[in-house]
């Protein structure tokens, strides 16, 4: 994994799941070790709402939450970077008809296009979909 999309299912995992799934560990610790993650501008509200789901579960306190955001941050000053890109409206809307996923997991999918990267995702609709869209996966 040297450099990748991320999804934010995979990036949530690290802090939510427990065990962390084995890929979530990969995709960190490549990370970790000289590995580049591109994601859109879209990852940091998933992000952000992720945390406030677990929280309102009682899966995380806001102290974990806290601690989480800084962890990620130190991630994005060195190994996570934002798509350049937007990704318009209509080319979301095309994708998201096209292979029957949300708006929000045709952001990824696009992103994972444009940029002509593999794509890091734990949610099954979004790797079945970049298959068929020939999008490489990260395993």
């Amino acid at each position: 994994m040297n450099r990748f999309v991320l999804d934010a299912s995979v990036a949530l995992a690290w802090f939510i799941d427990n065990p962390t799934p084995p890929f979530a560990e990969r995709a960190r610790q490549a990370l970790l070790h000289g590995g580049k993650a591109v994601v859109p501008a879209l990852w940091h509200l998933e992000m952000a709402n992720g945390f406030v789901v677990a929280e309102r579960r009682g899966t995380l306190s806001a102290e974990d939450s806290m601690q989480a955001i800084e962890k990620i941050e130190l991630l994005l000053g060195r190994a996570i970077e934002n798509a350049i890109e937007v990704i318009s409206i209509r080319q979301v809307l095309a994708a998201a008809r096209a292979f029957r996923l949300t708006a929000y997991d045709a952001v990824y999918l696009e992103a994972s296009r444009r940029e002509n990267l593999p794509l890091a995702t734990l949610d099954r609709d979004l790797a079945a979909a970049a298959t068929k869209a020939g999008v490489k996966l990260v395993h």
